[in-house]
C-alpha cells in the first residue's frame, strides 16, 4: 500500500492514510453504478441508495450498533461539531456544563470556545503525565448543569488511550450523554459502543484509509440533536445534504476492513522494535512521550533531549512525520497536548511523531533509526 518512492519513508499514519485499494475498487464501482440521487425513487436512485445504505450497515458492523444510529458526515470534524453543537442546541440553555479534557483534537476545542461566546461553561480536565485524566476528576467536575461530556479515545499526538468505559459510566450514573472523539482509534482499538458506554462517537474516513471528505457520527437511539446543516430530511432528519454514495462507498468498505483487527499487532510490533532501537541509539537522550503501555499499537512520540523536533524532519525531508512542536523566529512553542502534560521544554521541543500504517515496514524502521542517529551524530 506504499505511496513512497524508494528514498522516501512515510510514517505520518495518524495524519492521513492512503486509500486501500479494496476501498478504491469499490469507490470506482460506485462511480459507475450509484451515480443517481439516493433519495430518487426511480430506476438510478435505486443503486445509489441500496450503496450507502449497505455502507451504513458496515459503519454499524464496526461499532456494533444500529444502521439507524449512523449518521453520514464530512468527516471527523464535522462529526465532533454535530455532537457538541448538536447537543447544546437541543438543550435550549444558554448556560449548560460540558466536560472535556485539555488534551483533545481542535476539532473538539473550537466547538467548546465557541459554545463558550454563546454561554456555556466548559470544564477543561488536566492529564498526567502519560495524557491520561482522572476519572475523580471527571466526577467532581460534574454538576446539575452538566449536559454533555466528550473525551477523546485516543490522543492523536502521543496515542495515549483514555478510560473510556469507566469515565463513561461515571456519565451513566449521572444521567449524562458521553461523546468519544475515536477517529484515532477506530480500526486500530476495539470500538464497539455497548462495551465502551458512550452515546456519540465521532469517525473519519481519512484516518482508516477511506478518501478525505467523509465521516460518520454514531448517535445512540433517544440521544436528541439539533442538527447543524438544516434543510431536506436526510440522514433520517440528523444532516441535510444529498449524501455522497461514493464516499459513503469508501467508508463502508474501509470499515469492513478495519474490524479485522488482526494486522495490528505486527504494526505493534514494528512500533516496539523502533523504540527499543532508538533507546539503543540513543539511551536517555530520547524520551517516550505518552503512557508507555495503554497507548494506540502504531504511535510512538519520542523526544529528542536539546533537539528541536521541527529542525530534525527539516533535514530529513525524505521522512514524512509529524512534530509536536513549532518553531516561529527561533522560539520553539509546545503543542498544547505536551504542555498539558507538563512536559518540560528541553524536552518536548525535540518531540517527534511517528504513526505506522499497513504499508509500514522493519526495513524502513531500521532505515529511520540510522539516518537519525547519523543526522543527531554531527
Amino acid at each position: 500500500m506504499s505511496r513512497t518512492t524508494p528514498h522516501q519513508i512515510y510514517l505520518d499514519y495518524n495524519a492521513s492514510t492512503p486509500i486501500d485499494p479494496q476501498v478504491a475498487s469499490v469507490m470506482s464501482e460506485a462511480i459507475e453504478k450509484a451515480f443517481g440521487n439516493p433519495s430518487s425513487a426511480h430506476w438510478a436512485g435505486a443503486p445509489a441508495h441500496t450503496t450507502v445504505e449497505t455502507a451504513r450497515r458496515q459503519v454499524a458492523d464496526l461499532l456494533g450498533c444500529s444502521a439507524n444510529e449512523i449518521v453520514f458526515t464530512s468527516g471527523g470534524s464535522e462529526s465532533n461539531n454535530l455532537a457538541l453543537k448538536g447537543l447544546y442546541y437541543s438543550q435550549k440553555n444558554p448556560g449548560a456544563h460540558i466536560i472535556t479534557t485539555q488534551v483533545e483534537h481542535p476539532a473538539i476545542v473550537e466547538p467548546c470556545r465557541f459554545l463558550e461566546r454563546l454561554g456555556a461553561r466548559i470544564s477543561w480536565l488536566p492529564v498526567d503525565r502519560t495524557g491520561r485524566i482522572n476519572p475523580n476528576d471527571l466526577r467532581e467536575a460534574i454538576t446539575d448543569s452538566t449536559v454533555l461530556i466528550s473525551i477523546m479515545h485516543a490522543n492523536n499526538e502521543v496515542g495515549t488511550i483514555q478510560l473510556i468505559e469507566e469515565c463513561a459510566g461515571i456519565a451513566k450514573e449521572h444521567g449524562i450523554p458521553f461523546h468519544t472523539d475515536a477517529a484515532q482509534s477506530v480500526g486500530k482499538v476495539p470500538t464497539k459502543v455497548d462495551q465502551l458506554g458512550i452515546d456519540l462517537l465521532s469517525i473519519a474516513g481519512h484516518k482508516l484509509y477511506a478518501p478525505k471528505g467523509i465521516g460518520a457520527l454514531y448517535v445512540r437511539s433517544g440521544t436528541e440533536l439539533e442538527p447543524l446543516i438544516h434543510g431536506a430530511s436526510h440522514e433520517r432528519g440528523r444532516r441535510a445534504g444529498t449524501e455522497s454514495a461514493l464516499l459513503t462507498a469508501a467508508l463502508g468498505q474501509a470499515c469492513e476492513l478495519a474490524s479485522d483487527l488482526s494486522g495490528m499487532k505486527d504494526i505493534s510490533a514494528l512500533r516496539d522494535r523502533f523504540w527499543e532501537g532508538l533507546q539503543q541509539a540513543f539511551g536517555d537522550h530520547v524520551v517516550l512521550n505518552g503512557h508507555p503501555e495503554e497507548r494506540l499499537p502504531n504511535t510512538l512520540n519520542v523526544s529528542f533531549v536539546g533537539q528541536i523536533g521541527a529542525e530534525i524532519l527539516e533535514s530529513m525531508p525524505e521522512i514524512a512525520a509529524s512534530t509536536g512542536s513549532a518553531c516561529h523566529s527561533g522560539r520553539v512553542e509546545l503543542s498544547p497536548v505536551l504542555e498539558a502534560m507538563r512536559v518540560s521544554p528541553e524536552v518536548g521541543a525535540g518531540a517527534i511523531r511517528f504513526s505506522l500504517g499497513r504499508g509500514t515496514t522493519a526495513e524502513e524502521i531500521d532505515i529511520i533509526i540510522e539516518r537519525l542517529a547519523s543526522h543527531l551524530a554531527k
